[in-house]
């Protein structure tokens, strides 16, 4: 089968590799009908050693279950299935609190040796991972359910986790799928108003289409101000930092009002952030956030989609099959494309 790996900074191959098998009796083998190309795999495109590669890629993806464990109990070959970013059982402790990232089994993380950017894929502990769609693979609602995955549930995580509801304004600090989602996770939530900072325009042109009141080109201290004047000088209730760079936290602390919430889920490039008494402390801002539990919240979000409440898909602009994935990586960290579906 063939499978995308990155050997390092801007290497990125389409390779054949030994096909995924059934190894645990949890396991199901899924045959890929759809996956993309993720603003994170971004960071490792620009930045990985090549002794670190290669790595199989790809941890969004749907797939029709091909094979299933002789302990696997709710997931039948020919299933259509979608599956979140991060391997849980859904049973523990933490995955009954809505924070599947955290699952105590063994065998839960992010996507280990295999990668949803290929034919197909292992999934482990699938029927706690795995959620059924029920609809055919060649729905037209097929990029919006993929979004499921990851992307509209991070957004959707960064305005639950921040609080978001109709009494709050609320800032999103980037132009990307997941900023963009989280406009619209923060419209869902019933937002007063939608600040969406972001320089370009194709893509703030559909941030105003999925909820954003108003859009902020400038960055730094002008963007700050610039957001300050449209709150009449206060900042916002909630922050949605969607980036993960220091400048973006940086700004984020400078349009967030007292007693407001900065939710970041964009990556975080950097472990030390300003926290103390100057920052955050004294004006009692909150800082939240973290690697989205999509699993959470995709059957919260999927009747809205299927419904045509809202359209995440929208966020894909380009569509590929594996031949062009190299490129689609090169296309997303040039700013052509704002995310690539995939379609083997």
């Amino acid at each position: 089968m063939r499978a995308t790996l990155m050997y390092g900074a801007g290497d990125v191959r389409v390779e054949h590799v030994p096909d995924s098998v059934i190894t645990l009796p949890t396991d199901a083998l899924v045959r890929i009908t759809a996956s993309c190309i993720c603003g994170s795999d971004l960071w490792p495109y620009g930045s990985m050693k090549p002794e670190d590669g290669p790595a199989r890629m790809g941890h969004e993806f749907i797939g029709i279950v091909e094979d299933i464990g002789p302990e696997v109990t709710t997931l039948n070959r020919g299933d259509l299935v979608v599956a979140p970013f991060a391997i849980s059982d859904n049973t523990c402790q933490f995955c009954r609190e809505g924070l599947h990232t955290s699952c105590t089994n063994p065998q839960a993380g992010f996507w280990p040796d295999d990668g949803g950017q290929a034919e197909a894929v292992r999934v482990p502990l699938a029927d706690g991972t795995l959620v059924k769609l029920p609809v055919e693979a060649d729905s037209a609602l097929m990029p919006s359910l993929l979004t499921l995955s990851d992307v509209s549930g991070t957004g959707y995580h960064a305005a639950v986790s921040g609080g978001v509801n109709p009494r709050t304004r609320v800032t999103v600090i980037g132009d990307g799928a997941v900023g963009l989602l989280a406009v619209l996770a923060a419209k869902r939530l019933g937002a007063e108003q939608t600040i969406l900072m972001g320089r370009h325009q194709v893509r703030t042109d559909l941030g105003r289409e999925f909820g954003a009141t108003d859009v902020v080109s400038a960055r730094g201290e002008e963007g700050i101000e610039a957001v300050r004047e449209l709150t009449g000088g206060h900042g916002t209730h909630v922050v949605l930092e969607a980036v993960g760079t220091m400048p973006a936290y940086q700004q984020a602390l400078g349009v967030v009002r007292p007693g407001g919430v900065i939710s970041r889920v964009g990556v975080p490039q950097y472990e030390d952030a300003p926290i103390g008494f100057g920052s955050l402390f004294r004006h009692n801002i909150r800082l939240t956030g973290g690697p989205a539990p999509v699993r959470a919240y995709i059957e919260e979000l999927m009747p809205d989609i299927l419904d045509g409440t809202i359209e995440p898909g929208k966020v894909f602009d380009a569509t590929t099959g594996l031949d062009g994935v190299p490129a689609g990586y090169q296309d997303m960290a040039d700013r052509k494309s704002l995310k690539v579906l995939i379609k083997p």
